[in-house]
């Protein structure tokens, strides 16, 4: 542990101390050599100068830019590359793997589950968040009741996985149940139930994980947009008679509507890339497959390099419409 500390504090420390030497290196040998002091004349001074100073802020950005066209820009073609190859890359094959997964029933069932989580995940983990936000707010307790529903947020994806695993936990008929589920239902007199092995209700309960921890998410920045509503125009609404329901729906919700399709959005794009959760849970056992977790069977299990680009890229354009209405209407926003 300590030689593991020691290497991360040697390597933050290189990090910055290289940073540092570029950007003052850059800035350094910049103004030595694109300096307008030798220069006669103010108009060729002003041009050294303008010229200067345009290339001035690329020095910052530069690297940055460097490293999106390396690690972001790079792979989105390339796997466009490797999905028109065969399984080793070797061999042009065209869309026969884009085919080949249209008709894959694994791959349909993956589609299908992707839809599902698509429709219910970013909707309920959004409206559970608007309603906490806005009931927490009128409670004597509600930091306390907001700390507990955002702390979630900290746990990761696979940990979260795993307090759920427990949740679901069955253990053979006459044996002491451990999970919560099962506990209660033997205590209730029933059987206990292999919950994350019933086909198709084991999705919704794989979306119950998800839902349970972008509902902090989304009660953060909407109970900030809830915030932002004018005061005034809430009394003037309860001067006029109008009950909580109403100031709800037709006041509150109207205002901050702009807020709810930006965080609604930004879970819809999550869900599309959902893995870890399916992964952890049920690895795809039991028709609970997603397109995250199918391209890396294909990837990486079955080491077909064009079947698995072919279904990276399928992700890749299901999130881009979503990803740019997100970009656009928080643009939008802004101005």
């Amino acid at each position: 542990m300590a030689q593991q500390i020691i290497t991360a504090v040697i390597a933050i420390a290189l990090a910055i101390g290289l940073s540092a030497l570029f950007f003052l290196g850059s800035n350094y040998l910049l103004d030595r050599f694109l300096s307008s002091d030798s220069l006669s004349g103010d108009a060729a001074r002003m041009k050294r100068d303008n010229l200067r100073e345009s290339i001035r802020p690329w020095i910052f950005v530069g690297p940055a830019v460097v490293l999106l066209l390396v690690y972001l820009v790079y792979p989105v073609f390339a796997s466009l590359w490797y999905s028109l190859l065969d399984r080793n890359a070797n061999e042009f094959v065209g869309l026969a793997n884009y085919a080949w997964a249209f008709q894959n029933p694994n791959f349909l069932v993956a589609v299908r589950n992707n839809v599902l989580w698509l429709i219910f995940v970013p909707t309920l983990a959004t409206g559970f968040g608007l309603l906490i936000a806005y009931m927490t707010d009128r409670l004597w307790w509600g930091k306390l009741a907001r700390t507990l529903v955002f702390l979630p947020m900290a746990i990761s994806f696979v940990g979260a996985s795993v307090i759920w695993k427990f949740i679901y936990d069955y253990r053979g008929s006459g044996e002491e149940q451990i999970g919560l589920l099962n506990a209660l239902v033997v205590a209730l007199g029933g059987e206990p139930v292999t919950w994350i092995a019933v086909p198709f209700w084991n999705n919704f309960l794989l979306m119950v994980i998800l839902v349970w921890i972008q509902t902090g998410f989304a009660m953060v920045i909407l109970g900030a947009a809830i915030r932002g509503v004018p005061e005034d125009t809430l009394e003037a609404a309860i001067i006029e008679g109008a009950n909580q329901f109403s100031i709800f729906f037709k006041i509150v919700i109207p205002q901050i509507f702009g807020t709810v399709v930006v965080v609604w959005t930004t879970i819809t794009i999550l869900v599309l890339k959902i893995f870890d959760i399916v992964f952890a849970m049920t690895n795809g056992q039991w028709d609970t497959n997603v397109l995250a977790n199918f391209m890396y069977d294909q990837l990486f299990r079955a080491g077909d390099i064009g079947k698995g680009s072919a279904i990276a890229i399928v992700i890749m354009i299901a999130v881009t419409p979503v990803m740019l209405y997100n970009i656009r209407r928080a643009r939008a926003d802004e101005q």
